[in-house]
């Protein structure tokens, strides 16, 4: 860890795991290669049941993790019912991980259509025609969907659908894990204070 940015232990910045973050994030968009930006994403129903899949993380700030979906997905409706989750960032070059717990807020229109219109066009009929999550006979069942989609909209603009935006989850955890030798890794846990105020910093045993 960058020791110009170490917090005291048991003090830290507000912002100060989202600087971590960012310094992390930066070298594995230099370099892991393709999708730096994949995480798992782990959601569960109201009686408790887990599922996790991976998504693409869209934008960050002290405000939370941002990633877009459809609403009336898996783990749209999941949200819906349990708005707490679980993101995890591996980066195998870089022998690092982020894990990041916390409670789900859909973003605002304005935010979800601004990044919706910055989307390349197929993606944008894909967002309509697909019925996410939901059972089909066959890909033709999806082929003709977006062939319907793509005649109805033809050369015009296309408006983000109600069915679909953006997620922040806003954590009150955020743990930075580095690999060590001897599996001796180094574990640093960011809580949020109860006050919300700031974080406490902990290390933790490996």
């Amino acid at each position: 860890m960058d020791e110009k940015i170490a917090p005291k232990m048991g003090q830290a910045e507000h912002a100060a795991p989202y600087d971590l973050f960012d310094i992390w994030f930066a070298e594995a968009k230099n370099k892991e290669g393709a999708y730096p930006d994949a995480m798992t994403l782990a959601t569960a129903d109201a009686q408790g049941r887990p599922s996790a899949r991976i998504v693409l993380l869209k934008g960050f700030d002290p405000r939370g993790f941002v990633f877009y979906t459809n609403y009336e997905s898996r783990k749209g409706r999941q949200l819906a019912e349990n708005s707490y989750a679980a993101l995890c960032f591996h980066w195998k070059k870089m022998e690092k991980c982020v894990r990041i717990e916390g409670v789900t807020k859909k973003v605002d229109g304005v935010e979800s259509d601004a990044y919706f219109a910055s989307r390349p066009r197929g993606s944008q009929i894909g967002a309509w025609a697909s019925i996410q999550s939901r059972a089909m006979n066959g890909r033709f069942d999806l082929e003709k969907r977006v062939a319907e989609f793509t005649a109805k909209f033809g050369l015009s603009k296309i408006a983000r659908p109600a069915h679909w935006g953006g997620f922040r989850l806003v954590p009150d955890r955020i743990e930075f894990w580095s690999e060590g030798t001897f599996r001796l890794h180094d574990r640093q846990l960011y809580t949020r204070n109860a006050d919300d105020t700031g974080w406490n910093v902990e290390k933790l045993y490996p």
